[in-house]
Parts: C-alpha cells; structure tokens; sequence
C-alpha cells in the first residue's frame, strides 16, 4: 500500500506506509510531514477552532461568535487546512439558505481532549503570565 504525503516538499511522492520511518512522526525533523501538521494545529486559529469545537458541532456562523477576532478567510482557510488533515468534518446539508455544520472526527477529538488542558491552563493563569512579563521588562531597563 502507498500513500502520497499531503506536504508540498512531498507531494506526489509514493511512500511506502510499512517502510517509511516518516509516517512515524518526528516534529523535531525539518524534513517529516509532521512537522506541517504540527504547525497546522498549533497555529493561533487551529487550537482556537479545535478547541471551540470541542464540545460539539457548530455552524459557521456559531464558530466566528466563539472566536473573537478571527477574520471570515482565517476561518475558511484554517477550516479547509484542519479537514484536509482529518480533523474537522464539513457536513453540508442541501437546504435553502446553505447549511453547513462543523465537527470534530475521532481524531480531532482525540487531539483537542489533548489541546483543552492547555488552552485552560493559559485562562487560568493569564494573570501570573502577565505578572511575570511585566516584571521581566521592568529588569530589562
């Protein structure tokens, strides 16, 4: 069985699935496939989206509510990136007007139970971060 890699530097590349040391994941390598993922998923919108739907499916409409600040094309682009790599399901359904709901498959459910811990360690300690980066600035000067 072989599978094409979705990175650019990759793309149409057959990798043999049972020889490949890349599908093993290695953040560290520049040159592993997971390195891409891992920016997809870090990134400022990816936990956020992740995040907001944890708890449930939501229409466009309900995420842009739940992330403050996210513009229309950072939605749609971190969106279309987080399904391409599995973890977010579109479902639209053909009615008038348009319908389409947002959801985590089993594997972006699987990485935002991981995600969540973070993401509310940083609510709950933003006063102690803050805390410290004024202080750090102060011994600068």
């Amino acid at each position: 069985m072989s599978l094409v890699l979705p990175s650019p530097r990759f793309r149409g590349a057959p990798v043999t699935i049972a020889d490949s040391p890349l599908l093993a994941g290695d953040v560290y390598s520049a040159d592993c496939p997971s390195r891409e993922i891992f920016g997809h998923v870090t990134s400022k919108w990816g936990v956020l989206v992740l995040a907001a739907l944890a708890p449930g499916t939501l229409r466009w409409g309900g995420l842009r509510r739940r992330i403050g600040g996210i513009s229309e094309k950072m939605l749609a682009q971190t969106l279309r990136i987080l399904e391409e790599d599995g973890f977010v399901h579109r479902e639209a359904r053909p009615v008038v007007p348009p319908h389409v709901e947002y959801r985590l498959t089993p594997l972006g459910a699987e990485l935002a139970e991981r995600l969540l811990p973070v993401v509310e360690w940083i609510a709950g300690n933003v006063g102690a971060v803050l805390e410290a980066r004024s202080e750090g600035r102060q011994e600068v000067r």
